[in-house]
Formats: structure tokens, sequence, C-alpha cells
């Protein structure tokens, strides 16, 4: 689900700022490749790119039970995995001036919109990742680094700073269709109930 999340907000973001005259410009791939000698790093001139920062687990739904109840009988699994994503939107443009309208632009789409799921979201259905894809929903909210921070991940991404934005992205869901068990489904409680003071 994290390629399926970061492509629909790809396809989502590009389409705004085609519409806002900004043409096909939107790209998931790293940015540090960007001072690499990587024959990607060509397809970064001229982008918005998309960068995975960083992952985290959200421990307050860690220990959750999962279980359902299907024909009478409840199926036990593994809880599912709720991740955090932290996602760099880079501007990478000829000019610095259109770098900074795409960063305005971006960050104006996601106040617009900042809930996505699968009713609320157009995305391209024919992409093969997107087989399985039922039922999604996350939502993103801007995420602000101090400089001491920005100079890390920059330094860590290979130096040059770009224009650019950090968005968190919550609880993406992650699950295996696995049971682990299964059992019947306790309707009553039998037996007898005795006086504790006979």
């Amino acid at each position: 689900m994290i390629y399926e999340a970061l492509q629909i907000i790809s396809e989502q973001l590009d389409k705004y700022l085609s519409d806002a005259g900004l043409n096909n410009l939107v790209v998931l791939e790293n940015i540090g490749l960007l001072e690499s000698a990587d024959e990607n790093a060509e397809n970064l001139k001229g982008k918005v790119v998309l960068t995975l920062l960083n992952l985290e687990e959200e421990p307050a739904l860690k220990n959750l039970p999962n279980f359902k109840v299907k024909n009478g009988t409840t199926e036990y699994k593994n809880p599912p995995v709720h991740l955090n994503l932290y996602l760099l939107i880079s501007a990478n443009c000829d000019k610095y001036d259109k770098s900074l309208r795409c960063i305005s632009k971006t960050i104006q789409f996601f106040q617009g919109k900042k809930v996505f799921t699968s009713t609320n979201t157009v995305y391209n259905r024919t992409n093969v990742a997107f087989d399985v894809l039922d039922y999604f929903k996350f939502n993103l909210e801007l995420y602000t680094l101090s400089l001491e921070e920005l100079n890390y991940v920059w330094g860590t991404l290979g130096g040059r700073q770009l224009p650019s934005v950090i968005y968190k992205i919550q609880l993406i869901e992650i699950e295996q269709d696995i049971k682990l068990a299964a059992s019947g489904v306790i309707t009553h409680i039998g037996g007898d109930l005795n006086d504790i003071n006979q």
C-alpha cells in the first residue's frame, strides 16, 4: 500500500498542477539521484519530485486485537501494521520562480484535499498495482522541520537544497490475509451458578 498511496498522490497532484498550467511535472522518484550519474537523474530535470523520506509504525494501534466474525466462525489474524509516511515534495524546475509556484500550488492542493479515500479519489485503476486495492483512506498534514533537521535531510540526499515541502501521510494500513486460527462464536455461557454464602 506504500507504493499505491504515493502513486495516487502523484497522479492527483500532477492533475492539479496541469490544471493550473504547470503541465507534466510530477514524478515519483528518489530526489537523492539528482546529483548522481544514475540514468534516472535525467528524468528529474524540470520536475516536481515525490520522494519517500521515512516511515514509522503508529504505536497507538500496534496492539489492537484483530478478528472477524464470518458465517458463525471467529477468524483471528495478526493485527495490521499502521504506518505514517514522510513524503518530501521537491521542485526541480528550470527556473526558480517556477519551482516556487509549484511548491505554492502543492501546498494549496493539499490544503484543499487532506483526506484521500477510494470514494473521493479518481486514480488510474488500470495500473497493475491497484488490482487488489478495494478500499483505502489516508490523510496528509504539513510536517515542518527545523533548519538543522532540514540541513540533515538534504545532506543525506546528496547536497543541493531545492524548494520543497514535507507531508506526513497518516495511517497506511498493511495487512496480509493469513488466518492464524478460527473458532466458533461464543453465543452463551453455560453452567450452574452457586451462592457463595452457602
